[in-house]
């Protein structure tokens, strides 16, 4: 059996791995969707652009329950904090994620304009919606969440939904919406022609650029906030117990994880570089190689979050202290253990599969295709 404290980086590094693979592989359907009114003006455009992504997003799906369920089994503390104190945020996303394939069946199951406008409209909130939501919660985690633990090791939470949106966090719901629509504006050009594919390069450039900004914002804003900051060393092979610590916030901190491990600053520049090579290779016509890039930006911006504010997971903005830490917040070593055996078999299947499906599906989508085929969306 592998050390406690590998054990924890591992599922540290993998919990990261699996939020960014939700953000890649399902990102783009939700950018889609979201660009749905802008990329399309008529019915045959907007079935184009809803057939792209119809045959592969439920699939992509796999990764948000993957990430939950690594959440629930390897990170017990941070499942019961997140889940609880964001319960009606989470529920305004799972509202989203039902709206969508509710959206996709029923537009098509009328002719009548205002029948399919009215589905249009609630598609594209289905995408918006999560959209803004998960870097809503993103800029909380960042400020730190208000909960604390008793004696007993139970959770409770004190803030409220509205508390959530502050202006930094609105910050990065912007930056989450236009990040996943810049993924999703590459991935039409992608897999249409003509006029749908010149609005999403339009939008992917002016998304991308979007990207820059508010990421460049983000980064000097953050540097006003308070950082989480470990008093005193603790044991990392110790076990879990978020109690027996002492944490203080410290302003102008933010950068001291870039200073103790100097190969961190790989990470925003992935996502400032990633972007602006998604303006180049959009404005090259090098569709394949920009949605690469798209993808970086990505990573680049959610491992941004990550390595600033290792080694804690969720910080309590109610009691420092009690902040949750990749130390303090783990199951077992036993369950990270067993877990990861299981992870290494059923990882590569998920991925080689995903691979398989989208080999299968690759191509464009055409409106003579459309015309033809009854049963599209």
């Amino acid at each position: 059996m592998l050390d406690y404290t590998i054990l924890r980086l591992i599922w540290w590094f993998l919990l990261g791995f699996l939020l960014i693979g939700f953000a890649i592989m399902d990102g783009f359907d939700l950018g889609v969707v979201t660009l749905l009114p802008w990329v399309a003006k008529d019915d045959l455009e907007k079935r184009i652009v809803i057939n792209t992504v119809g045959p592969v997003w439920e699939g992509n799906q796999v990764w948000i329950i993957l990430g939950g369920g690594a959440i629930f089994a390897a990170w017990p503390f941070i499942y019961a904090a997140s889940f609880s104190g964001f319960y009606l945020a989470m529920f305004i996303v799972l509202s989203g994620f039902i709206l969508r394939p509710v959206s996709f069946k029923y537009r098509s199951k009328l002719p009548n304009p205002t029948w399919r406008k009215t589905w249009d409209v609630l598609l594209m909130i289905s995408g918006l919606v999560p959209s803004l939501i998960f870097g809503v919660a993103i800029g909380n985690v960042l400020q730190g969440v208000s909960f604390h633990f008793d004696e007993m090791l139970r959770f409770f939470y004190t803030g409220s939904f509205f508390a959530l949106l502050n202006p930094f966090a609105l910050l990065c719901g912007l930056l989450s919406v236009f990040m996943l629509s810049m993924h999703g504006a590459v991935y039409l050009c992608n897999k249409t022609l003509d006029i749908v594919q010149a609005r999403a390069r339009k939008a992917a450039i002016i998304c991308a650029i979007l990207v820059i900004i508010l990421f460049a914002i983000g980064g000097i804003w953050i540097q006003h906030l308070g950082s989480y900051v470990l008093v005193h060393a603790m044991a990392t092979d110790g076990p879990s117990n978020p109690l027996h610590k002492e944490m203080v916030v410290m302003a102008h901190h933010w950068l001291a994880n870039y200073q103790q491990y100097p190969f961190f600053i790989a990470a925003p520049l992935l996502g400032f570089v990633g972007a602006i090579l998604t303006i180049l290779l959009v404005f090259a016509r090098c569709f394949r190689w920009a949605f690469i890039a798209s993808a970086t930006s990505i990573f680049g911006v959610i491992s941004t979050v990550g390595v600033s504010m290792f080694p804690v997971l969720l910080p309590s903005s109610e009691n420092p202290s009690q902040s949750l830490l990749v130390w303090d917040a783990s199951s077992s070593q036993t369950t990270l253990w067993l877990m990861l055996l299981v992870g290494l078999v059923f990882f590569p299947i998920v991925i080689g599969y995903t691979a398989w499906v989208y080999r299968i599906m690759r191509g464009h989508v055409v409106k003579a295709w459309i015309d033809n085929d009854k049963a599209s969306y």
